[in-house]
């Protein structure tokens, strides 16, 4: 069991959680919710651009299906069906309203990467909810050692943000710099608490894990705000 180091997962207080930036969102986030639905909580899970309707019956078309999930300790995944791509996206808002204040935590992915592990967000990215109060920024760590061009989604303007060409290997300077910057992850924070997700960390040498924690932790990110996740980490 793979352990979630974030004060807010045992916290005991109500969330609304987006999600935003690169590779291993989707799957971070339901590894959230799955672990809180586990422990009672009811946990509503949904998307502010487009996600995949999950096959798992986790989808609920209506109310009755969310309290439904609910009482089975599982979480909701609520949306409006796309039937020619099979994507879900933002629920309608007054079904949302609804729920969210029957919710104990809610999780969002905001933001989309096309699979590339780390972005640069679009003008109208990401879209984060008014009321949430986290956002969860993650990177893929199998950027490093490739081009812009080829594992940063939009690396044109990835490229200006960081002063070099899109032939440019990304390094731990770099990926930090985009999780850092307010033109890249923590764009539109504002005042929400800003944590950070490395994802796929087993592909590194311990010492490369070590330099990007000292980047993040030089730039202010508290090292408690962020999370070394391995590939096949399945429960928080």
């Amino acid at each position: 069991m793979a352990h979630c180091p974030f004060d807010f997962f045992t916290d005991g207080k109500k969330h609304t959680i987006c999600l935003v930036g690169g590779g291993g969102k989707t799957t971070v986030m339901y590894e959230l919710a799955a672990a809180w639905a586990a422990c009672g909580c009811k946990v509503l899970v949904l998307t502010s651009t487009h996600i995949l309707q999950p096959a798992d019956g986790s989808f609920a078309a209506d109310a009755a299906a969310v309290h439904n999930l609910w009482q089975q300790r599982r979480y909701a995944v609520i949306g409006t069906p796309e039937l020619d791509t099979g994507k879900l996206t933002a629920p309608l808002q007054s079904v949302y309203e609804a729920l969210q204040l029957q919710a104990d935590v809610i999780l969002c992915e905001a933001d989309g990467s096309r699979h590339h592990p780390c972005k640069v967000p679009a003008e109208h990215e990401p879209v984060l909810l008014p009321d949430s109060d986290i956002v969860l920024a993650v990177a893929g760590m199998d950027a490093l050692g490739h081009s812009l061009a080829q594992a940063c989604q939009r690396p044109q303007p990835a490229a200006a943000l960081l002063g070099c060409s899109l032939d440019s290997v990304i390094d731990e300077q770099m990926l930090a710099a985009l999780l850092l910057s307010e033109q890249g992850a923590r764009k539109n924070v504002g005042k929400r608490t800003f944590y950070i997700v490395l994802n796929k960390c087993d592909l590194l040498p311990v010492a490369q894990q070590e330099k990007i924690l000292r980047l993040l932790a030089r730039a202010g990110i508290d090292e408690r705000r962020i999370w070394l996740r391995e590939r096949g980490d399945s429960k928080c």
